[in-house]
Formats: C-alpha cells, structure tokens, sequence
C-alpha cells in the first residue's frame, strides 16, 4: 500500500505542476506571439517611414533641381545679355567707324570733281567746242 499511495500521491503532485508548466509555456507562447506582432509593426513602421523620407527627399532634389534650371536660364539671360550689349557696342563703333570713312570719300570725291570741272573749264578742249557753237 505504500508503493500505491506513494505512487497516487506523485501522480497527485505531477498533475498541478504539468498544469502550471503548461499554462506558463501557453504565456510565453501568447508572449513570444506578441512581441513578434510588435517587431512586425515596427518593421512596417519603419518601412513606412523609410519610403516616406525617400519621398521627402525626392521632392527635395526636384525642387533642388528646378531651381537650379531656373537659376541657368536666368544666368544665361544674364550672360546674353551681355554678349548682347557688347556686340551692340562693336557694331555702334564699327558704323562710326564707317561713317568716317564714308565722309572722308566723299569729301575726296568732291575735292576731285572740283579739281575735274577745274580742269575741264579750263582745258582748250572745251574752250574749242565753246568757239566753235
């Protein structure tokens, strides 16, 4: 009878302890769940916030990029403008140029032409064709 109820008595006690065990591996079990629902959502988070900065900072760089083509346009207006100015100059100086040059012909012209009719009124040629009328 002892074997018996020492026997009864081990079952008795193994009973509640398998039941503890098994309750406390059931709560780990529910715990290891929960702490990879967390990590889940983090990781999601995470990724949400990860593509959410590369949005950011993709808007950034077009932004960026928009200004600096505005920035080119206008410095290229600037610059041609300039070159505009300056090529206005060299004409401007060129047509001086040009008109003195024009008014130094003419008066040439008008010089050799004096000389010419000088010339011509005084030449026996037209002193004969004169007589002879």
């Amino acid at each position: 009878m002892n074997k018996g109820g020492a026997g009864g008595g081990t079952s008795g006690a193994g009973g509640p302890t398998a039941a503890a065990a098994a309750a406390a591996a059931q709560k780990q079990k529910s715990l290891q769940q929960r702490v990879d629902n967390d990590i889940g959502s983090i990781v999601d988070n995470f990724s949400i916030v990860v593509n959410v900065a590369r949005v950011q900072a993709a808007d950034s760089l077009l932004k960026l990029v928009s200004e600096l083509k505005q920035t080119a346009i206008f410095s290229g207006f600037a610059s041609l403008n300039d070159h505009v100015e300056q090529r206005s100059e060299e004409l401007n100086k060129q047509a001086e140029k040009t008109d003195r040059i024009l008014g130094s012909i003419g008066e040439d012209a008008a010089a050799s032409l004096k000389e010419m009719e000088s010339h011509y009124y005084s030449s026996v040629v037209r002193s004969n064709q004169h007589l002879q009328q």
